[in-house]
């Protein structure tokens, strides 16, 4: 019994769908353009995080300038930058977003 307690808490555990991201470097750009998402229409901004890519809530991908430019639109170009927020429900719900020059 006390070996199915032990277990039944580490399944919980496992089953949390919600990670605080705290301040760190990550790749962002069009989710559907460059990182192959799908499940939004149109260009959707979105991040990767530890190897996986997520659609981002609370910055437009237009926040950025236009995601279509040649040498700097996210839909072209993967640029980096500082992100923080909270992974919930498999998007990323942003606080912070800072490109790097």
């Amino acid at each position: 019994m006390k070996k199915l307690i032990i277990l039944s808490l580490l399944v919980f555990a496992s089953c949390k769908t919600k990670m605080k991201v705290a301040v760190a470097e990550a790749d962002i750009a069009c989710g559907q353009c460059q990182f192959d998402l799908e499940g939004e229409e149109g260009c959707s901004l979105a991040v990767k995080v530890l190897d996986k890519a997520y659609f981002v809530d609370g910055f437009n991908i237009d926040d950025f300038g236009d995601a279509h430019d040649e040498t700097k639109g996210f839909c072209n170009v993967v640029r980096t930058g500082k992100i923080a927020g909270t992974i919930e429900d498999g998007r990323f719900k942003a606080d912070i977003i800072e490109l790097k020059k």
